[in-house]
């Protein structure tokens, strides 16, 4: 049964199962990109139905995001997950960035379906199945984190785009969308958990910064932590929320320089999580 699954860790795939996932990749992510792209820029046919950043105008909550910092970050990352397809459609079926890719392939393309789903959902309205959507690839790219560390494949060329990236993302979009499909979000009550909520940003970035010395996880959580407080700051100037995300932006990006900078420098991060390196690249990768 094991070869039977798609999401089974191996070591070698046939030229059959490598080809379905090239196919796959590729029209998954052309899938993400082109649909992420037109509802941008057009509007859905429906009573309800909205271009992306209209949704967001038209749905103001605590959790209202700048929409020109979301979609750098989604050009980053769609530009970034280019790398990722590079590594798949590498010259030698079996070398080791070819293993790399299609060990974390079929969770990227999950990923690149549910999101286009998302889209789909979000931009006609209906926001409680888009919940759903990122509810269900949250725990895909949960699962993706955990079957695959970090230290296991290369950090700009796999990791980032297919796995921190992503991750990161969905779990500021369940709080997007979330507050969004709940309703009386204007309440005080409501507010008051917004401003309560706000801190699981930092909480989990440096969960994953502090335990797995992530500064990929820790980069992508500070800028949609930005995100989130400019879009507070331009929606109510007299309001905590702003104030709260622009504390958690700060804190998280410090303390992720503080992991990343001795690892550009060529020594060990500090981390909580001692990992044996050679254990977890073997046999996916060599030293890079």
């Amino acid at each position: 049964m094991a070869s039977l699954n798609p999401f089974a860790r191996r070591d070698e795939r046939s030229r059959s199962e490598l080809a379905t996932y090239r196919t796959l990749s590729l029209a998954s992510y052309a899938a993400a990109v082109a649909v992420s792209i037109y509802y941008s820029v057009h509007s859905p046919h429906g009573r309800h139905a909205h271009r992306i950043a209209e949704q967001n105008r038209l749905h103001p909550t605590a959790f209202s995001l700048n929409m020109v910092i979301v979609y750098v970050y989604w050009a980053a990352l769609f530009f970034s997950q280019s790398s990722y397809l590079g590594n798949l459609f590498a010259a030698a079926p079996q070398s080791e960035r070819v293993r790399s890719a299609t060990a974390v392939g079929s969770h990227f393309i999950v990923n690149n379906v549910l999101h286009t789903f998302f889209v789909l959902l979000f931009t006609t309205g209906h926001f409680f199945w888009a919940e759903v959507v990122l509810v269900i690839n949250f725990l895909n790219l949960s699962s993706l984190y955990f079957r695959h560390p970090l230290v296991s494949h290369p950090r700009a060329l796999v990791h980032t785009p297919a796995v921190a990236g992503p991750l990161a993302w969905t779990f500021v979009a369940i709080y997007w969308n979330g507050a969004i499909m709940v309703p009386h979000a204007h309440s005080l009550a409501m507010r008051v958990l917004a401003n309560v909520f706000v801190w699981a940003i930092l909480a989990y970035g440096l969960f994953f910064v502090t335990i797995y010395a992530d500064y990929s996880m820790g980069f992508a959580l500070s800028v949609l932590a930005a995100a989130l407080g400019t879009g507070q700051f331009l929606r109510q100037v007299i309001a905590l929320q702003w104030i709260f995300a622009f504390v958690v932006m700060g804190v998280l990006f410090v303390a992720t320089l503080a992991i990343a900078l001795p690892s550009w420098a060529g020594r060990e991060p500090p981390s909580l999580l001692v990992i044996s390196q050679d254990s977890e690249r073997a046999p996916l990768l060599a030293d890079n």
